[in-house]
């Protein structure tokens, strides 16, 4: 069983720029999918954390003409024979995962272990080098995964590679000045649930955002996209203290905003200044979205452990 420890969760945070710039210099001098050729079809399989990554990086290939998918490793079934299968697990040790290659003879292992049961059993395995996560949450593997993921993606397709260097910037910045937003971010959280908010092209900071309110401190929460926001979570504003962890940058903005200033809930912006927003939380390069993308879920981390720390949510 892995043991959960909330300073240690916050010693693996602070460890994520030296991690990130690890990682930069390790991707400068090597291409870790060179083993992959032309493929007509990508399949990611993974749970949690390594789905949500999984579901921005299939919709980047989908957008450059590629046939992706992001699926639940509990799915029935079996892809089809002719994919690429990449298999997500930071541990190597998910039971899905592993339950879902059971019986396939060719799949990729994306995971932390290069020892684990799922880099056994896999054809070929990239590892995320994020480090042992002492706190026993995965924070580090996550951001390691969508940038292992993005240069999958880039090697594809031949777009620009992820903006490491920078993002390690952003956090670092986020980290170094935390006294002067984190104290305000949490209290201004503190109600019926904290309700993280994102575009389609960054989902993942929503869910992986909502997901560490609630391995940590144990806090209800529930990730969002924008647009879909409005035909899904809209009503939870009349009956709650509702708090929104807003994450600019959809072109449905407005709308979302709209209905949360108009029952009066508490909007706390990451990345931009939104109109109404009780703090906007920004930080160094946020005016690159693909940045925004590998820092946001920072500040969620963080308020998360310090309440988890403090027992104060």
């Amino acid at each position: 069983m892995i043991t959960i420890d909330p300073a240690l969760f916050r010693a693996d945070l602070e460890a994520k720029p030296a991690s990130l710039r690890a990682l930069a210099d390790r991707l400068a001098t090597r291409n870790p999918w060179e083993f992959v050729g032309p493929t007509r079809r990508v399949i990611f399989l993974g749970m949690g954390s390594s789905r949500y990554a999984a579901q921005v990086a299939a919709r980047r290939l989908r957008a450059a003409g590629m046939d992706a998918a992001a699926e639940y490793a509990s799915a029935e079934g079996r892809p089809p024979s002719d994919s690429l299968v990449v298999a997500i697990s930071a541990t190597g040790k998910s039971q899905e995962t592993l339950d879902a290659i059971s019986d396939l003879s060719d799949f990729v292992a994306l995971t932390n272990d290069p020892d684990s049961p799922l880099a056994r059993r896999a054809t070929a395995t990239v590892e995320m080098h994020a480090g042992a996560e002492e706190g026993g949450v995965a924070c580090r593997s996550f951001q390691h995964t969508q940038i292992l993921l993005d240069a999958l993606v880039s090697h594809l397709t031949g777009s620009e590679p992820a903006p490491i260097r920078r993002a390690a910037e952003a956090t670092e910045n986020l980290l170094t000045r935390r006294p002067e937003w984190l104290p305000r971010c949490g209290d201004l959280l503190k109600g019926d649930g904290v309700f993280p908010i994102a575009p389609v092209e960054r989902l993942s900071s929503a869910l992986q955002s909502a997901l560490m309110f609630r391995e940590g401190p144990r806090v209800p929460a529930d990730g969002c996209e924008t647009g879909d926001w409005s035909h899904v979570d809209v009503y939870l504003t009349k009956t709650l203290r509702y708090r929104a962890l807003f994450f600019p940058g959809s072109r449905y903005d407005d709308q979302a905003l709209g209905w949360l200033r108009e029952r009066g809930s508490t909007v706390v912006a990451v990345g931009g200044d939104v109109p109404g927003a009780a703090q906007a939380i920004r930080f160094r390069h946020d005016d690159d979205s693909r940045v925004r993308l590998l820092t946001e879920t920072l500040v969620a981390e963080l308020v998360a452990a310090d309440w988890w720390i403090h027992g104060t949510a």
